[in-house]
């Protein structure tokens, strides 16, 4: 006899004491469902790595939960009987199991809980849906954090978290007397830096399996496979952090915001696709770091700066997702309509900048934050792509990629969808920026420096008319008074060429209107 039947997602890959749904289970007569399922495997147009990592991770996690006593049921996505949905495959094993109760803990996804509502009304058994414990700040406290403030600034809510958990805290100050390092931080990267080596996973037996299945089922998909170095269990997510802790930690603050041919990691920590499994514990990360930096093994900035990634931004993004959700999504304070270029898939463009982050994308499946927010993101904003366009693309093509986490990111900083719920401003630059912060320049077809003509860099011009297009709903904010003020400085003559080298690129490009196509856009 079964007490309770619970279902596992792909995403809750955490031990049992750590998972709010398998804390109080008993292996002697509860079960544990897990279902790969047609639904989830192509929602969104995923990188191969994506489905490998995943999947193996899926299955290697069954086999821990079985050495731990408990019964599993796994069902295959090529099992004949697979429904094909988690709704399905959850029906399916109550009626087979007849449990007293079904647990689930939460999922991170809004339309997965929307699935899951009115569930319970075709299932043999109570349903009982927990709150997913595993994150620093549920719900309800963002809310009412929330609550009453005109603006929400991660700022204000990572200081609070950092009291709320006591972390680089000196008493009831912020320990070296300021509670944000970042201006230290975006130093640009030295001609003769050298990145550290870093540690890539050689894939265990479950995950060769699963690249060869993979392969063979999406030979055409997006991504390459032969370089697969993800984290898909616990051994190997600590694996990488004990990697990141001794070896990268150290250089990770200065370099943050730098870019450079040929060095995707630099000293990015590659955690957060283990982290958004449940592979790793946010607040373990938060608590080892700063120990690091007491033991002086690390300086402060790149701790805070670590510690403001996990702690402020990705709780604050979640905290944004669940408040504003579903409406959220079809935000499109910018009016953007056009759809995205082809070369975000393929890498072909004379652009160096970008055809360098597609390409270590297809690669790896991995791209760091300003690659994503002042490349691909800045680009896509100047081409006016709609948001469905874009959020689509970074939630296929990323290993870490999950709705609550990538569409506060899309929205709020890349593109302004959200009209500056995320962020104070739009991300708008020109080629200038990502000269100064990389060295993608100077392998680029392109002049940098000339907004004009057919070798002018296409951010320059698509920069400038970026804001003239915009002026009625941007040259208000005070954060915008500087370009507005520069963009007034250019002659009649000079924005009018601007404004046709700007149509002339998103034609050639391919950004073009999306209702041209027959298309919607949102």
């Amino acid at each position: 006899m079964v007490r309770r039947l619970i279902l596992v997602l792909g995403d809750q890959l955490s031990p049992p004491e750590r998972l709010a749904s398998l804390r109080d289970a008993d292996p002697g007569q509860d079960v544990v469902l897990m279902a790969e399922v047609v639904e989830e495997m192509t929602y969104a147009p995923h990188h191969r790595q994506k489905l490998v990592l995943v999947l193996s991770a899926m299955r290697q996690h069954a086999e821990a939960l079985r050495t731990a006593g408990f019964e599993v049921r796994y069902v295959r996505h090529d099992d004949p009987d697979n429904s094909g949905g988690l709704s399905g495959e959850l029906q399916r094993a109550a009626q087979a199991l007849q449990p007293d109760e079904i647990w689930l803990t939460r999922s991170g996804e809004w339309r997965l809980e929307r699935a899951f509502d009115g569930l319970e009304l075709s299932l043999p058994a109570p349903l009982r849906r927990v709150e997913d414990d595993r994150y620093l700040c549920d719900a309800d406290t963002f809310a009412r954090w929330a609550t009453g403030r005109r603006e929400l600034r991660m700022e204000f809510f990572y200081r609070d978290m950092r009291r709320r958990h006591g972390l680089l805290m000196d008493g009831d100050q912020p320990a070296g007397g300021r509670w944000n390092f970042d201006a230290e931080n975006r130093r640009r990267l030295p001609r003769d830096a050298r990145a550290p080596e870093r540690v890539m996973i050689a894939p265990n037996a479950v995950t060769q399996g699963l690249i060869a299945e993979i392969e063979a089922l999406v030979p055409d998909g997006f991504g390459d496979l032969s370089a697969f170095g993800w984290a898909t269990n616990a051994a190997e997510a600590e694996q990488l952090a004990d990697h990141f802790f001794s070896d990268i930690l150290a250089g990770f603050g200065d370099h943050q915001d730098a870019m450079a041919l040929g060095a995707p990691w630099l000293w990015h920590g590659r955690l957060s696709a283990a982290l958004n499994l449940g592979l790793l514990d946010p607040l373990d990360l938060c608590r080892r770091a700063e120990a690091e930096w007491r033991a002086g093994l690390a300086p402060l900035n790149a701790v805070e700066g670590f510690i403001r990634q996990i702690l402020g931004w990705r709780e604050f993004v979640r905290g944004v997702y669940w408040l504003k959700m579903p409406a959220y999504l079809e935000t499109n304070a910018l009016g953007a309509a056009n759809r995205l270029p082809d070369f975000y898939w393929t890498g072909e463009t004379d652009m160096a900048c970008v055809g360098a982050v597609v390409a270590e994308t297809r690669a790896h499946a991995y791209a760091h934050h300003i690659q994503r927010l002042m490349v691909t993101g800045n680009l896509a904003m100047l081409l006016g792509v709609a948001p469905a366009e874009i959020n689509a693309w970074y939630l296929g093509v990323y290993a870490d990629a999950y709705e609550w986490v990538e569409a506060p990111n899309t929205h709020g900083m890349a593109t302004y969808a959200d009209g500056g719920l995320v962020g104070s401003k739009p991300y708008a630059a020109s080629g200038a920026y990502i000269n100064r912060m990389s060295d993608y320049c100077s392998a680029c077809a392109y002049e940098v420096k000339d907004r004009l003509g057919d070798r002018a860099c296409p951010f320059n011009s698509l920069y400038w008319d970026f804001l003239d297009r915009n002026a009625a709903r941007l040259d208000a904010n005070p954060r915008m008074a500087l370009p507005y003020k520069n963009l007034a400085r250019l002659g009649e003559v000079e924005r009018q060429a601007i404004t046709a080298r700007a149509a002339q690129l998103r034609q050639r490009f391919g950004a073009t209107p999306l209702q041209a196509e027959g298309r919607v856009s949102t």
